[in-house]
């Protein structure tokens, strides 16, 4: 690609990374981008990626399909469990997610995201800068690759390498 040359990625197109938690396709990568790695996320009924936070990342999440359940600010108090029952100082609380809501968390925010409804739901998701986020779904999703319970410790140890302090547990049906 030259500096002439943008990038286009057809609908239906883009490598694809999955697990019965989750199947994400990368639309943009490091490799076309300085600014920032773009998927298409498909979020399963019950799935909960967990209150989290990072220092250096910030990002921007688009409902496209169905509906979630988002967070994004600072809670009065970091309960170890339950996000969605948490609440900023100013009194914001977890938002009921639908198509066409936008979500900008900067660095330093705490955020999470669940689909608690019996439908998939589908997100346009943008991570800056690249391509830690590209490499933490490849990992993520070799260590979500047989369903179950998913393995804590493994996933503790995979967000720490990619700048992602856990807050509450990832969890999925």
């Amino acid at each position: 690609m030259t500096a002439t040359e943008g990038l286009l990625v057809p609908p239906g197109h883009g490598r694809v990374v999955e697990a019965p938690a989750q199947h994400v396709t990368f639309k943009v990568t490091g490799s076309h981008s300085r600014m920032a790695s773009t998927f298409e996320v498909i979020v399963p009924p019950g799935f909960d990626v967990g209150a989290h936070v990072h220092t250096r990342s910030e990002e921007l999440f688009y409902v496209l399909d169905g509906e979630l359940d988002v967070l994004a600010f600072e809670p009065r108090v970091r309960t170890p469990d339950h996000w969605q029952r948490w609440e900023s100082s100013a009194g914001s609380r977890v938002v009921r997610a639908t198509p066409g809501t936008v979500i900008v968390v900067p660095p330093g925010c705490p955020h999470a995201f669940a689909n608690p409804t019996d439908t998939p739901a589908k997100m346009f998701f943008q991570a800056s800068p690249p391509p830690d986020h590209e490499r933490y779904f490849e990992e993520l999703l070799e260590i979500l690759q047989d369903g179950g319970e998913p393995d804590h410790a493994a996933i503790e140890a995979l967000r720490a390498k990619y700048d992602i302090q856990q807050l509450t547990p990832l969890r999925h049906r």
